[in-house]
């Protein structure tokens, strides 16, 4: 390959025939991806027939932008074919950078969103419009909402009914929002970042009195109820007697003990209509998880409202 009788290149020659610079093949030799063969009687670095190649598969993995670290563990694995997994660190390197860019890409994303927002809102309301999106992380996280929902529920509520209700309670920033995703998710991110008054966030007192064992089995009979009320929902029905009512029902029966009586879905009723509401957030969660020109999905809150609603019928 290389003219020499030694077949034996210098740094300038593998240069060349890489389409490279000296600079280039010089960081790569002392940072030890690139090793040479010798040195000539000057001091000057002597490269084999080998070194083109490598010098070509480095400037591969690094034109796919993966770190030196990287590039330097995948090419002690190419050097060893004894390995049992080799390979693996090529297949370790490419998934962590795809993971590293899939991130960046979301975060673009999230920033062309705001930067949207910002250039079609009116002049007077840039203001706080870029507060509204200053104020959340790109891309966002859920960390606020689940802090919000985590002194909502009931203290002592078991760590696995607590971990299925935040699964349909706290939505997911979708990865690539339009710019109504995106204000949605921020409203909603300024909404449950705000003090409650006085001095603890409120809860609802038909859950705060359920204790630990009490609010796990209210918590799943609930979720039972909200996915037979939204089905009706959803075929447009008006809030009725039925299926979806008895089941939001036996959730505080079996919570509480006693009997579904009249006179206990009055009270019931009564105790609800009294409790701290949130129908904001769930109106945001709609705009967030809805496409555009979609019917809304029905949330565990339109869901709880249309139960309420519910309670009332004969």
């Amino acid at each position: 390959m290389f003219a020499s009788h030694d077949q034996l290149c210098s740094i300038g020659e593998l240069a060349e025939h890489a389409g490279v610079t000296v600079k280039t093949v010089r960081f790569y030799s002392e940072n030890g991806l690139l090793p040479e063969a010798r040195r000539s009687t000057g001091g000057h670095r002597r490269y084999g027939p080998d070194a083109l190649d490598r010098l070509r598969l480095i400037r591969s993995l690094r034109a796919l932008d993966l770190p030196v670290r990287e590039v330097r563990r995948v090419l002690q694995q190419e050097e060893d074919d004894r390995a049992a997994d080799a390979g693996s660190a090529l297949e370790d390197a490419v998934a962590g950078q795809l993971r590293t860019l899939g991130a960046q890409i979301t975060a673009l994303r999230w920033q062309e969103a705001g930067l949207q927002l910002v250039q079609d809102c009116p002049p007077g309301e840039r203001a706080d419009r870029l507060r509204l999106i200053g104020a959340m992380s790109t891309p966002p996280t859920t960390d606020a909402l689940v802090r919000f929902w985590r002194g909502w529920l009931p203290a002592r509520m078991p760590a696995r009914a607590a971990h299925a209700f935040l699964e349909v309670a706290v939505p997911q920033p979708p990865d690539a929002p339009t710019p109504a995703q995106a204000l949605a998710f921020a409203h909603l991110h300024a909404l449950v970042s705000r003090p409650c008054p006085g001095t603890t966030q409120p809860q609802p007192a038909a859950h705060r009195a359920a204790g630990a064992h009490g609010s796990a089995l209210l918590y799943s009979g609930l979720a039972e109820a909200y996915e037979l009320a939204g089905t009706q929902m959803l075929r447009g029905r008006d809030p009725h007697r039925g299926d979806a009512l008895d089941s939001f029902v036996d959730a505080y029966v079996g919570a509480y003990g006693g009997r579904d009586t009249p006179e206990f879905r009055t009270v019931l009723h009564q105790q609800l209509a009294t409790d701290p509401r949130i129908d904001q957030y769930w109106d945001l969660v709609s705009q967030l998880v809805t496409p555009a020109g979609a019917t809304p999905e029905p949330t565990p809150g339109s869901a709880h409202d249309w139960l309420c609603a519910a309670l009332l019928t004969t």
